[in-house]
């Protein structure tokens, strides 16, 4: 059974940091796009970064550049999210997806495999 288990998640104050990580089980996505999505109450799930298999090449939501940073580490099935400079508006519920091999980080249809989500709560 695949999992996806993220991890991380908190209320931080406006400036700080947080680093989300997220565990992967039940195979391997050593070779998979991964990536972090956030949605908060009445609105889509939106796009914040994805990485590629081997960790190469990397995107992010524009918002996030310069601020936030996507990694992997295959050997322990993890991808991470670190968050620098969070800001109220970084308020969410944010979700790790493993995906097809190659793909688009930015569409939500290339992810296959969700995680149950991680609440972020950023206060002014």
């Amino acid at each position: 059974q695949v999992r996806l288990v993220e991890s991380g998640g908190g209320l931080v104050q406006a400036g700080g940091s947080l680093r989300l990580s997220c565990v992967t089980s039940g195979r391997s996505f050593s070779s998979n796009i991964m990536g972090w999505f956030r949605q908060v109450p009445g609105k889509e799930r939106a796009f914040v970064a994805g990485i590629s298999g081997g960790g190469s090449y990397s995107s992010y939501e524009d918002s996030v550049k310069g601020r936030f940073t996507i990694s992997r580490d295959n050997a322990k099935s993890t991808v991470y999210l670190q968050m620098n400079s969070l800001k109220p508006e970084d308020t969410a519920v944010y979700y790790c997806a493993a995906g097809l091999s190659v793909g688009s980080f930015e569409l939500k249809g290339n992810y296959r495999y969700w995680g149950q989500g991680t609440q972020v709560t950023v206060s002014s």
